[in-house]
């Protein structure tokens, strides 16, 4: 068996765009439009998983855009994506900067979470050991939920 990928619908495909590649640094690595059916795939891969991506086309996440509006709801029962960082204060800066709610700010200097556009959580942990506790991160509060 061979994890392949994670869809994830989403009712903004700019806005989403925009947030997974903009601000978190995943890579677009394919897409496919269905006219027929009325949708836009969008696959998107973590840098660090470039080659296996184009070798296997997976590990990835396929954003699926419906053409005709639809309201999703519950995405916090999907529960969520889960992504290694190199710095989490760093990436946690970049998209608070960038209008992002930290809804788990990363007191523990190795875990965070925020939300996409669509609701969708999105955990960040640090890669190797915790980072030592930082301020603004070690007093702030959680926001929301994740």
């Amino acid at each position: 068996m061979q994890y392949l990928h994670t869809m994830v619908r989403v009712s903004d495909l700019d806005a989403s765009l925009h947030f997974y590649c903009d601000l978190l640094g995943l890579k677009e690595v394919r897409r496919k439009e269905n006219e027929k059916g009325r949708f836009t795939l969008v696959f998107l891969t973590a840098p660090q998983d470039e080659a296996r991506s184009a070798e296997l086309q997976a590990p990835e996440i396929e954003l699926t855009w419906n053409w005709d509006p639809e309201e999703y709801t519950g995405g916090r029962n999907f529960g969520h994506l889960a992504y290694r960082v190199e710095d989490i204060y760093a990436l946690c800066e970049h998209l608070q900067a960038n209008g992002v709610t930290i809804n788990r700010p990363p007191r523990d200097g190795h875990m965070a979470f925020v939300k996409s556009p669509d609701g969708i959580s999105v955990e960040l942990l640090q890669a190797g050991d915790a980072l030592p506790p930082k301020e603004p991160w070690a007093s702030m509060e959680n926001t929301g939920s994740w």
